[in-house]
């Protein structure tokens, strides 16, 4: 692993993003509670308590090496995996997902995706700096900047009416493509598989602040797409 700074402008989006991305989720539980008429308060306080710990949590483990005892088995990082998803299931499928889901507009949710642009830009900038491997990076077989870059084209046109739920359907179907393609490459990229070489491997999303990646920016990603079709199918008219 090179060595690298919080301050390197490839590196500090990783720290910046997520927290922009927890203020955002933050917001989005203000604006879906009071819209519902229910007290936001108590809601408010413990997403931002959870959002903090799972944050610190997974700096911690990233940081004291856990995530890269790859030799284990499980291996450390496959649990977190497999948390990620679950929270992400959580967040977007409960109670919880579907006042998000209702109480936020359809296009905030989609325009929140564009955060995608400038992390792909981020993540081709390690590459460059040899922290990350190349296949992860648009210039190997990461097409996920397509979606940053099309969520704020989609926002505008649902804001201003111009598109509508089919555009949104569509697009949403090409992100969650685009994402489950470039998680299945980190994956295959890891040590443990290492399906594209031993010097193309995927070790830097276990050092801090890289772990936020996958811990916090796949994870609103995904959580962000179940969103949106769980917006656009109680947005769907009803039958006589």
């Amino acid at each position: 692993m090179p060595p690298y700074a919080l301050g390197d402008p490839a590196v500090l989006p990783f720290v910046l993003i997520p927290v922009i991305l927890v203020l955002l989720l933050l917001w989005g539980v203000a604006t879906a509670w009071r819209r519902s008429g229910e007290p936001s308060r108590g809601v408010l306080l413990t997403t931002a308590v959870c959002a903090a710990a799972w944050m610190g949590t997974t700096w911690f483990v990233a940081d004291a090496g856990i995530l890269r005892r790859w030799d284990a088995t499980p291996p450390p990082f496959s649990l977190l995996v497999v948390g990620i998803v679950l929270l992400a299931l959580r967040l977007s499928m409960g109670r919880f997902g579907r006042v998000l889901a209702t109480g936020v507009p359809l296009w905030t949710l989609v325009a929140v995706q564009s955060f995608r642009f400038p992390l792909e830009t981020a993540m081709h900038a390690l590459y460059e700096r040899g922290i990350m491997p190349v296949q992860m990076s648009y210039s190997g077989r990461n097409l996920d900047i397509m979606t940053g870059v099309t969520a704020l084209i989609v926002a505008v046109l649902v804001r201003r009416r111009v598109a509508g739920r089919m555009l949104v359907a569509a697009w949403n179907v090409m992100g969650l493509a685009l994402l489950i393609n470039v998680v299945a490459i980190a994956l295959l990229s890891t040590p443990r598989i290492g399906f594209f070489g031993d010097d193309q491997l995927n070790v830097f999303v276990t050092y801090p602040p890289f772990v936020w990646l996958p811990a916090v920016m796949v994870l609103a990603a995904f959580a962000g797409h179940l969103l949106v079709f769980r917006a656009l199918a109680n947005s769907r008219p009803a039958r006589p």
